[in-house]
């Protein structure tokens, strides 16, 4: 039975380095290639971190709503005690989700995601999808025609994790983009099929008439000049 977490991150902001940090993880349960009703949320109260208006107006969520949440030495063993050792799922999760959360884990003395469970929905829809202008999750969503209605106002860790869900299904169902090298000798292939290419292609010459040849000498003689 393959089981697969796709899991989505809210944050303070983007740097984890300097202090940000991570305050809802959404996770949607995958198995055999089917969305089930298993889920995993938590809001996470940020410690004293301060959400700035820019980041606010992204995902709604307030340093006063968070106030009462639990602190991420709460959440972080549920968390990993869902995942377990299942395959999990983030877009762009090489470069932010998966550092941001190892760290939020190594903080707190927890092992980390290791890279042999991490999967980057960004760099499989690189390799398999051509056609949309950009890689976003709304744009894969969008090429899919998978709906982004549930988070019309604002962006949240369980619905994108959703999004995130029926875009990965759609991913492994398709076929890998073949290598470039492929296709030119495929094209090379049918270029030497051609009927009208080798060695029995019939050789045809146009000569031109005596006022044709007189047209063009005199038209050279006035370049000569």
């Amino acid at each position: 039975m393959a089981r697969v977490i796709c899991f989505d991150i809210e944050t303070t902001g983007f740097e984890y380095l300097r202090g940000d940090r991570c305050i809802e993880i959404g996770a949607v349960e995958i198995i055999d290639g089917k969305i089930t009703k298993n889920t995993f949320h938590e809001y996470i109260n940020p410690e004293g971190k301060i959400i700035p208006p820019e980041t606010y107006m992204v995902h709604k969520i307030s340093n006063a709503f968070l106030d009462d949440k639990p602190k991420m030495s709460v959440v972080a063993p549920k968390f990993l005690e869902f995942v377990g050792d299942s395959i999990i799922v983030a877009h762009n999760g090489l470069e932010f989700d998966f550092p941001f959360v190892n760290h939020e884990l190594d903080m707190l003395g927890l092992p980390q995601i290791p890279k042999s469970q991490q999967q980057d929905t960004l760099v499989i829809a690189r390799n398999r999808v051509f056609g949309p202008k950009s890689y976003t999750l709304d744009a894969l969503a969008k090429w899919y025609g998978i709906s982004l209605a549930a988070r019309a106002d604002a962006h949240g860790a369980l619905v994108d994790s959703e999004i995130l869900a029926k875009v990965y299904i759609e991913l492994e169902n398709t076929a890998p983009a073949p290598e470039i090298s492929d296709i030119i000798a495929k094209q090379h292939a049918a270029f030497l099929e051609h009927p009208k290419i080798g060695a029995n292609f019939p050789y045809r010459q146009f000569p031109i008439s005596p006022d044709e040849e007189k047209i063009h000498q005199d038209f050279i003689a006035k370049i000569n000049e």
